[in-house]
C-alpha cells in the first residue's frame, strides 16, 4: 500500500509540474522569462525524480526474484528522459521540451501498478547489468529524438517565410532555444553516448546468453532488433562524421534506429505481458 501512494504522488507531482512548464512557457507566451529554469523550479522536479527513483529501486533491485516488464522499462526510461532534461537545463535552454518530458513520465510512472512484470525466478547480476544498460540506452536515444525532432520543428519553422515575416516563426520557448547548431552537437553527442550504451548491451547479453543458455548469439526477434538497431545508429555516426549527415537524414535514421531499439526492449515484454498475458 504505501508504494502505491508513493507512485500516485509521484504521478501526480510530474503531472502538475507538466501543466506548470505549459502554462508558463507555452500558453503565456508574452509572460514566460528568458533566464531558464528558476531555483525553486529545479528543486520541484528533483521530488518526483528522487520518488520515482526510490520506487524504480524498490522494485529491480532491492528484491531477490524481481519482476521486469514493459511497464517497468517505460518507467525507468521516462526517469532517465526527465533526469537528462533537468542536467541540459543546467547548460542550455530546453525548458520547452519539459512540458512533454514531464507529461510522459505522469502516467509511465504508476504503469507497474497494473502491470507489475513478468517474475524472474532467479536474476543473477549479469542480468540485472544488461537490463540497466539497456534501459539507460532506450532513455538517451528518447531523449536524442525529442531533440530531434525539436531540430526539425524549429528548421521547418525558421524556413516558413510567411511566419519569419509576421515575426511569429519561432514564438514563446522556441523563440529563446540554443542555436540550432547547438542542439544539433546535443543530438550527436547524445547518439554517441546512446551507441556506446548499445553496445555494453549488446556485449553484457552475449555474456548473458552464454551464462544461461551455453551459446552467445540466439537468433530470435529481441537479437535481431537489437543488432539491426546498433547497426543503423553505427551507420548514422559514420554518415555524420564522413559525409555530414544532418537535418531530417540524421531525423529519419535516428527515428529508425529509436523504433528497433523499443521493439528489443519493450515491445517483446508488452507482447508477453498483455497481449499474451504471461505473468
Amino acid at each position: 500500500m504505501p508504494d502505491i501512494v508513493i507512485h500516485v504522488v509521484a504521478s501526480a507531482l510530474y503531472a502538475a509540474l507538466a501543466l506548470h512548464f505549459w502554462n508558463t512557457r507555452w500558453r503565456r507566451r508574452a509572460d514566460a522569462s528568458a533566464a531558464g529554469l528558476q531555483t525553486w523550479e529545479r528543486v520541484a522536479i528533483l521530488v518526483p525524480l528522487a520518488l520515482h527513483a526510490f520506487l524504480l529501486y524498490q522494485m529491480f533491485v532491492v528484491p531477490e526474484t524481481p519482476r521486469f516488464g514493459f511497464a517497468f522499462a517505460l518507467s525507468a526510461t521516462l526517469w532517465m528522459v526527465v533526469f537528462i532534461y533537468w542536467w541540459e537545463s543546467l547548460f542550455v535552454n530546453l525548458e520547452g521540451v519539459l512540458p512533454l518530458a514531464l507529461a510522459l513520465a505522469a502516467p509511465c510512472s504508476a504503469l507497474t501498478i497494473w502491470f507489475p512484470g513478468l517474475q524472474r525466478a532467479a536474476a543473477p547480476l549479469e542480468f540485472r547489468v544488461h537490463l540497466l544498460l539497456s534501459i539507460f540506452a532506450t532513455g538517451v536515444l528518447t531523449v536524442a529524438l525529442l531533440h530531434a525532432l525539436l531540430m526539425a520543428v524549429a528548421d521547418r519553422l525558421l524556413h516558413n517565410v510567411r511566419g519569419a515575416a509576421t515575426g511569429g516563426a519561432l514564438a514563446g520557448p522556441l523563440a529563446r532555444l540554443p542555436p540550432l547548431l547547438t542542439i544539433e552537437r546535443l543530438l550527436f553527442r547524445l547518439i554517441e553516448i546512446a551507441f556506446a550504451l548499445l553496445t555494453l548491451t549488446l556485449a553484457t547479453g552475449l555474456t548473458l546468453s552464454e551464462t544461461l543458455f551455453g551459446r552467445a548469439l540466439r537468433f530470435n526477434h529481441e537479437t535481431v532488433f537489437a543488432l539491426t538497431a546498433w547497426a543503423v545508429f553505427a551507420i548514422l555516426l559514420v554518415g555524420r562524421h564522413v559525409y555530414g549527415w544532418r537535418g531530417r537524414t540524421a531525423l529519419h535514421w535516428t527515428l529508425a534506429g529509436f523504433m528497433l531499439v523499443i521493439l528489443a526492449n519493450i515491445g517483446s515484454t508488452f507482447v508477453l505481458e498483455v497481449i499474451l498475458g504471461r505473468t
